[in-house]
């Protein structure tokens, strides 16, 4: 009979990004690509899902060994996706079983034995499905997440890399934009409200209250998701604020609900992951700052400016990103399964931190929403403690290269890998 062949003990790794993407997302990846380069006794060749998991399903490789070492070190510096990414959700394995088994069909094609997830709660759920059946179906697969998210909301690390930059970028805009309103107050707008991201928790909310150290400063009044809107309380602190310092600046979380439990801003869509579709807080605010006290507004929402501004990102964000994508890696090939890379504050001043390992078990599908003791005791500010908190997390300045007034940007080359399965997949 003939010789069974061994499992090669030189396996493939396969990234990917998921979800929002951010100021620094890539800069994980630049830390997952340069130490697989690292590990060859272990890791042959880094692929990367062209769209995220989506590219994996397909089998729409990337072979990232066709980039240079300049255009991965650029990577650190570059905003976005640099490979895609996707809103794309894997249910329960019984539900979606298919799904679950391609995945492992693909990875055996290419004698992928790591796979490294790259995103937020839902994709760690992913990964954490992933390990478990890759078992189930006799063919193991160590997978270890990488966490990203500006939503600050993963439970157990002390903070997501992708929240520092947009904390920067947001406490920077209101102070700025306050600085506009005050200067045109007395015969123009005595309103500014500003709407940033934050479904369930409000941390980049939270992160605007650093524009001003005192009451009298803006951001004057912050609405957390955590904290229900109250109309009269909010259009009393309103007028009050008009009242004594000529004008108001609001920062509003997209998540913010009302007394019976809804989205100020519900729309009647939902998105890829089954989430509601959010309508827009900030023109909700500016109607009731219009019905019930007549002042001139303005509205903008941050939108995709704010997880995108590398020009403005975090140094310690940045640092981060990078190591969480080295330690990713570093953990697969010490064997370590299902596990997540988490940051582990050390002090607060000067600002220390390590990373550990967390198993995806306790982190999947968990929310860690901005806990009240950061709230002050009106519902309309950060606390000392908060402060605290959030004030090494967007700190130091790591700006990309200029030419000509404007960043540079790397573009990868992203080289398709050779299908190797007969069949096609469709998403």
């Amino acid at each position: 009979m003939p010789k069974k062949s061994k499992t090669p003990t030189v396996r493939n790794a396969f990234y990917a990004q998921s979800g929002g993407v951010t100021a620094v997302i890539n800069a994980s990846a630049a830390g997952v690509i340069d130490a697989c380069r690292k590990h060859r006794k272990h890791i042959g060749t880094l692929y990367a899902g062209r769209h995220g998991i989506v590219g994996a399903l397909t089998e729409d490789l990337i072979d990232t060994s066709q980039e240079s070492t300049a255009s991965i070190k650029a990577l650190r510096h570059t905003p976005s996706g640099a490979f895609g990414s996707a809103r794309y959700k894997l249910k329960s394995i019984e539900q979606d079983r298919a799904k679950y088994e391609r995945l492992i069909e693909v990875f055996r094609a290419h004698n992928i034995g790591y796979f490294f997830y790259n995103g937020g709660n839902d994709s760690m759920d992913t990964a954490h499905k992933v390990s478990a059946i890759s078992t189930e179906l006799n063919y193991p697969i160590i997978c270890v997440g990488v966490p990203k998210t500006v939503d600050n909301d993963l439970p157990i690390t002390d903070c997501c890399p992708g929240f520092g930059s947009v904390a920067k970028y947001v406490a920077v805009s209101t102070q700025e934009a306050a600085l506009d309103v005050a200067s045109m107050a007395r015969t123009s707008t005595k309103v500014f409200i500003l709407e940033v991201m934050g479904r369930h928790a409000g941390w980049i909310a939270a992160a605007a209250g650093l524009a001003g150290g005192t009451r009298e400063q803006a951001p004057h009044i912050i609405l957390f998701p955590e904290i229900t809107f109250n109309r009269a309380k909010f259009v009393a602190r309103v007028k009050a604020c008009v009242a004594k310092q000529g004008f108001c600046v609001i920062v509003v979380s997209e998540g913010v609900k009302g007394p019976n439990g809804k989205f100020l801003a519900e729309g009647t869509t939902v998105d890829a992951f089954g989430h509601a579709q959010l309508g827009g807080a900030a023109p909700e605010i500016a109607r009731i700052v219009k019905d019930d006290l007549g002042y001139k507004h303005h509205w903008a929402v941050a939108d995709y400016l704010q997880r995108a501004a590398r020009h403005i990102a975090s140094k310690t964000d940045v640092d981060q990103a990078y190591a969480v994508g080295q330690a990713a890696v570093e953990f697969a090939i010490q064997g370590k399964n299902a596990v997540l890379p988490v940051i582990v504050r050390q002090s607060d001043k000067p600002y220390r931190w390590t990373i550990a390992p967390a198993p995806l078990s306790a982190v999947a599908n968990v929310e860690k929403k901005v806990p009240r003791r950061f709230v002050t005791a009106d519902g309309f500010g950060i606390t000392a403690a908060c402060r605290r908190y959030l004030s090494p997390l967007i700190a130091g300045e790591d700006y990309p290269p200029f030419k000509e007034g404007l960043p540079v940007y790397v573009k990868l080359k992203n080289k398709a890998v050779k299908r190797k399965l007969k069949t096609r997949f469709k998403v």
